[in-house]
């Protein structure tokens, strides 16, 4: 296979790129096609060419940003297949946690700006992307918890888990809207912070586990 890019493709990339990173920063309302094109060094007439239009853009700059961070931050950590569902469980937090500390995890800054100014657009590609992600973990959760756990206790688990690691993005979002923010609890030491997580919530499973096989 011929893997030296074309000078389409390259331009894609870089558009890719560039659109990626002021969807991040500014959201879909604020930027415009032609700050994108002026940071990829393209012409408006290849945006039309490769997506059509801003709205397409805006969805494939998400994804690549998306499957760009995943390969940075593997969901299963590099664990190998025979590892145990703790194990991977534990891989899995500390990669989202990893995505979402990195200053240039732009799927997740672009989200973010999509909850304060909602434009609809990600619904259908966020279903598609991030849902296999959250069945894999559903899985996992499932695995650690036992065969007598309900459904509402696996959800739960999640829903606490997620809660736990984006309060990161919470703390990242107060203090670019008020840059004096000095939250009460330091998150700064991300290694110890996902190592926490990891900690607290295997133990919670744990304690839920030996409820339910009682």
């Amino acid at each position: 296979m011929n893997e030296i890019k074309t000078k389409s493709e390259k331009t894609r990339d870089r558009l890719l790129n560039a659109a990626s990173k002021i969807f991040a920063e500014k959201g879909f309302q604020e930027a415009t096609i032609a700050e994108i094109c002026a940071q990829a060094k393209a012409n408006i007439a290849s945006v039309n060419y490769h997506f059509r239009d801003k709205e397409t853009l805006y969805l494939e700059a998400w994804r690549f940003a998306f499957n760009r961070e995943l390969l940075l931050y593997p969901a299963d950590a590099g664990l190998s297949a025979d590892a145990t569902a703790e194990q991977k469980l534990a891989g899995r937090i500390k990669a989202i946690i990893n995505r979402l500390a990195d200053d240039n995890s732009h799927s997740i800054m672009i989200i973010n700006k999509e909850m304060a100014q909602p434009t609809r657009l990600l619904a259908d590609i966020l279903e598609k992307e991030i849902n296999p992600q959250r069945l894999l973990m559903m899985a996992l959760l499932k695995e650690c918890l036992g065969p007598t756990a309900s459904e509402q206790q696996i959800q739960y688990c999640h829903a606490s888990i997620m809660g736990q690691c984006f309060q990161l993005l919470r703390i990242k979002h107060i203090k670019s809207v008020r840059p004096n923010f000095n939250p009460a609890s330091d998150l700064s030491d991300i290694k110890a912070f996902a190592e926490h997580v990891v900690q607290f919530s295997l133990a919670g499973i744990q304690s839920i586990r030996s409820q339910t096989l009682k």
